[in-house]
């Protein structure tokens, strides 16, 4: 399971009025690494949804913020899985500049029934692109 990058530049809508990044968007960059994961894993969340009644939601997520990002820094998003279960996984997610870390987050996310809400396991087809290299 190997990690997946991804670039993002800061912009000025993701800072506060001291040109640092608000922190509350890393979570954003994060997210969107994650997309961007899964897409390149061959899937689009709204088809896994009418696929497999399948969506993919955070059920914890643990932040550490280590430096400032600041406006027009061109920053790097990795995501790592750490460990898969047959419903649900945990995410290893760093924001770097350059080599820099600025911060890291363990993400859980669970497997859910888009109509029932429930925890659903991951089809078999999926589990096995998920933890391909």
């Amino acid at each position: 399971m190997n990690e997946f990058i991804w670039p993002i530049r800061v912009y000025y809508e993701d800072t506060d009025a001291g040109g640092i990044v608000y922190y509350a968007n890393y979570l954003k960059f994060m997210e969107r690494a994650r997309t961007e994961w899964l897409r390149e894993k061959g899937f689009e969340q709204t088809a896994l949804k009418q696929q497999y009644n399948l969506i993919i939601v955070v059920h914890q997520i643990s932040i550490k913020y280590i430096k400032p990002a600041f406006f027009d820094d061109l920053l790097t998003i990795t995501v790592h899985i750490s460990k898969m279960g047959k419903a649900s996984l945990i995410m290893a997610q760093k924001v770097l500049r350059e080599t820099e870390i600025i911060c890291t987050a363990e993400v859980k996310l669970a497997g859910v029934n888009a109509v029932t809400l429930r925890l659903q396991e991951f089809p078999l087809d999926v589990f096995n692109r998920l933890v391909q290299k």
